[in-house]
């Protein structure tokens, strides 16, 4: 047990155990100061001096750097701290561009609210001409980034470091001339960029944006001659109810497909019936794989950011690579190829939009891969902060939806594919199905526990096939993924599977999501949601879906068919040696 010990903040006498600095001690004693470069989840970094306290016998210190000691006396909020807090307020937005309305984050950036909070009306120091002001970068297809924005805080430079081991984005330059840009000043869509938006997530201000999709949906929606259908990726129900103020975790999708009906879209489909169509694909390759020895350990394929990483940096790995396509790029081919014959549309009226907790389904939407004569399987990905726009820009009071259910064939699914939204969810789901498929009996306990976590971003989970022994590895971050593929390449890797999401916690915690970087919590809860969800559903295992056995017996014949090849997998290529002209 970790000895308590005890400082004084406000005169008030706090306990602390093994909290990393004052700032957490502070924060879990109920209490607050400002920041805007300090992340849970990221190095500390007291670059922005707004979370600076006053320390009797110490003086001002930077509560995220300073480790906390018993008896310590600590003031939050001295006429030094609250001046030296103003004096940075103004000295940022003497630099920034302040065209706050038609900012992206206006109502969620944290330069305006703590100027709104210190009552910052006048600014003494000299205001930035128009002639430093730096073009806009919306080159890439996910984000945007606006360099006038910027405050210098660093968290988007060590979230593309730490959680990614990639260092994309850097500072340049000295002095009042200091940007934050990617390598050489390039565009963010010329470098290799794997679009996580992790960057967005965790920029206090409007520097680093989701790329909107938000205008081009909504005129798809009013053109009378097009029929909008919609799928919803697992993790967007946890998270979607954030936004209007409903508990992290809490399952939101009967809400959300009342919302997307009333807002207009014309079908609503459930991306986790395509998750099971991907365990039954991918469980089925690893098993052929398993049994022949060939192309171990085999890599899951279902996030893009680590599929694109593997192009750039590693493509002598992918033929490890598993060739299923998402489950997002699978659900959409199959809607061109039924939606049509099921719902009498003319497939060049139909539009196929994606709700995804996700930045890097922009991208992947983009790929020619996954586009059928000319035409993409997915016009259109919203994230789940883009839908939350929808929702309020239509009047909806979400919260006081009574819920709806999604639409058939396409919306039935199991709790193997509401999982997926998990750091651990896909490998989970891979194992309940390949154990019956290679045992032919009945798994019972379908809870494989030890995979789960949003904390541990590496993990091994041996397995037992029956007398065959199994390792599974489960990775969050890229970072975390490099380390697994040196492994390999050194001949030191005891896995045969390696799952891989790039976002820390998984796609709940994608670039995509409402904001969850200031508290860690918030990925624990969203994903407790998938399980809940998992152990409230009465099949759990994708092969047991109804729906999904209904497609293979009318359609795609059975797994790794030729035909389900031909519509569910796809092939990876070589982007290496700078070559990012991908999409």
């Amino acid at each position: 047990m970790t000895d308590k010990k005890t400082l004084f903040i406000d005169g008030r006498e706090v306990e602390f155990t093994d909290e990393p600095n004052i700032l957490e001690v502070i924060r879990k004693a109920g209490m607050n100061v400002p920041t805007f470069c300090y992340r849970p989840d990221l190095t500390s970094f007291g670059a922005c001096r707004m979370c600076v306290v006053e320390i009797e016998g110490r003086g001002i210190q930077s509560s995220c750097t300073m480790p906390p000691e018993a008896g310590l006396k600590i003031h939050l909020n001295t006429e030094r701290t609250r001046r030296i807090r103003k004096t940075v307020l103004e000295l940022l937005l003497a630099n920034h561009d302040k065209e706050c309305l038609t900012c992206d984050k206006s109502g969620n950036c944290e330069l305006q609210k703590y100027s709104e909070e210190y009552g910052i009306k006048q600014i003494r120091y000299p205001e930035k001409s128009l002639e430093d002001y730096l073009p806009v970068d919306d080159s890439s297809p996910s984000l945007v980034r606006d360099p006038n924005k910027c405050i210098l805080c660093g968290a988007c430079v060590r979230a593309c470091s730490e959680f990614q081991g990639h260092a994309v984005l850097g500072f340049a330059n000295r002095g009042s001339k200091t940007v934050v840009q990617p390598m050489n000043g390039r565009p963010l869509g010329q470098v290799d960029c794997v679009n996580c938006g992790q960057c967005a997530a965790v920029c206090p201000t409007g520097a680093l944006t989701i790329k909107s999709d938000v205008e081009k949906v909504w005129k798809e929606i009013t053109n009378p001659n097009k029929k909008i259908a919609v799928q919803m990726a697992p993790a967007t129900r946890v998270a979607i109810g954030e936004i209007f103020g409903l508990e992290p975790g809490e399952n939101s999708i009967k809400k959300m497909n009342e919302a997307l009906r009333r807002i207009g879209f014309d079908l609503i489909f459930d991306t986790n019936f395509s998750a099971d169509l991907t365990i039954m694909e991918e469980a089925t390759e690893f098993l052929e794989r398993l049994k022949s020895g060939k192309n171990l350990p085999l890599f899951t394929s279902c996030c893009p950011a680590w599929v694109k990483y593997l192009e750039d940096q590693h493509p002598d790995m992918l033929e490890h690579l598993s060739s299923c396509k998402s489950p997002m790029s699978m659900l959409s081919p199959v809607l061109c190829e039924l939606v049509p014959k099921h719902f009498n549309i003319e497939r060049e009226n139909l539009v196929v939009v994606a709700i995804m907790p996700c930045t890097a389904k922009k991208y992947e939407c983009k790929r020619s891969e996954l586009s059928h004569n000319g035409h993409p399987d997915t016009d259109y990905v919203l994230t789940t902060q883009e839908l939350g726009r929808m929702i309020r820009e239509a009047g909806i009071d979400f919260s006081a939806l009574k819920g709806e259910d999604s639409d058939s064939p396409f919306g039935e699914y199991t709790g193997a594919g509401t999982i997926f939204g998990a750091s651990g969810g896909v490998a989970e789901a891979a194992v309940r199905t390949a154990y019956e498929f290679a045992t032919g009996e009945q798994l019972n306990d379908v809870d494989i526990k030890q995979m789960r976590g949003t904390t541990n971003r590496s993990r091994d989970i041996e397995l037992d096939l029956k007398g065959t022994k199994l390792v599974v590895r489960v990775v969050s971050t890229l970072k975390e993924a490099e380390k697994s593929i040196q492994e390999i390449k050194e001949g030191k890797a005891q896995f045969q599977m390696l799952e891989v999401m790039a976002c820390p916690g998984g796609c709940i915690n994608g670039g995509g999501q409402p904001r969850s970087c200031d508290d860690s919590k918030i990925k624990q809860e969203r994903a407790e949601g998938l399980y809940k969800e998992d152990s409230e559903l009465t099949i759990r295992k994708s092969h047991m879906n109804p729906s999904i056995q209904k497609l293979y017996q009318e359609y795609l014949e059975h797994p790794n068919s030729h035909k389900a090849h031909e519509i569910l997998h796809t092939v990876y290529s070589n982007r290496f040696a700078g070559s990012y002209k991908d999409i």
